[in-house]
């Protein structure tokens, strides 16, 4: 039984307190770069573009993940707007901060560099994973992100500043209630899920049409967070549905198609004319 209640200070450089949520963003982007870096050599694409485009895609992601997440849990901020802007910062919503860095990498990659998305976006795809792999245990070193109450051996503690009204520790004894850590098991699903990836990119990637392995992302992190969104408690409802589940079917949905509209068969005019690598982005005039 696991029974460590972790501080989610890591230590401080003089007055200012270092948090391991913050860490685990840094070290999640350090991975994704060697990762993305690698795998875009891999690909025979330039590499230095990776140099700026973690800065520009992470700062976007981070604002998306923000804004997303100050929505999704507002009752923590609407008495103390401030809070908002203020540090810790701990606190991030996925697919905020995957809408916003989609974005950011279309502008880089297709409008600043005319480089062809979907074969970056196959590049990036398994760095998603890894990012939430390694980020999602900033929610453990927080002590958030858990579900209902479980006898698991793998269930971990919370005290009782940082359980929601239903668990608290007026009706759930703190010595002896666990809870599901969903945090691990998105971790767990990353880790697998890069790995996935990897494998597909390395094996398959001249079989499958650029941008495929965004979708599988899509679905595969779709799929997972539609079913530990049932297992939340505080969640952002829209007509008694969980929001996060809503996005969820919309994400795969949007996988399922893109992913059979990317491998459609096509006609012998269509691949004389075009090699499987290119994309709308590679018949746009190179930059000044």
């Amino acid at each position: 039984m696991f029974d460590l209640t972790p501080d989610p200070i890591a230590f401080q450089i003089g007055p200012f307190p270092v948090h391991w949520y913050g860490i685990a963003y840094a070290v999640g982007l350090t991975a994704v770069y060697f990762v993305v870096t690698w795998l875009a050599r891999r690909a025979g694409r330039n590499a230095d573009l990776v140099n700026n485009a973690i800065i520009i895609v992470a700062a976007a992601a981070l604002l998306g993940g923000r804004l997303y997440h100050v929505i999704d849990q507002w009752h923590l901020y609407r008495d103390n707007p401030a809070s908002i802007f203020l540090p810790p910062y701990s606190g991030l919503g996925v697919y905020g901060g995957i809408a916003t860095g989609t974005l950011a990498g279309w502008w880089y990659f297709v409008v600043r560099h005319r480089e062809p998305f979907g074969v970056w976006a196959d590049i990036i795809a398994p760095g998603l994973f890894v990012m939430q792999s390694i980020g999602r245990w900033g929610n453990f070193f927080n002590q958030e992100l858990y579900g209902p109450p479980t006898t698991l051996p793998w269930g971990i503690p919370i005290d009782c500043a940082h359980r929601v009204a239903q668990f608290s520790c007026d009706t759930l004894p703190e010595a002896t209630t666990r809870f599901h850590p969903l945090f691990l098991y998105e971790s767990i699903s990353g880790a697998l899920g890069a790995l996935f990836l990897v494998f597909l990119f390395l094996r398959y990637r001249d079989r499958l049409r650029p941008g495929s392995l965004l979708m599988i992302f899509f679905i595969w992190y779709g799929v997972v967070r539609f079913a530990l969104e049932a297992l939340r408690q505080n969640n952002w409802i829209v007509f008694g549905i969980p929001t996060a589940q809503i996005v969820s079917a919309i994400v795969i949905a949007v996988g399922v198609v893109g992913l059979v509209w990317l491998n459609r068969p096509r006609s012998a005019s269509d691949a004389s004319r075009r090699r499987p690598t290119d994309s709308a982005a590679s018949d746009l005039p190179p930059p000044a």
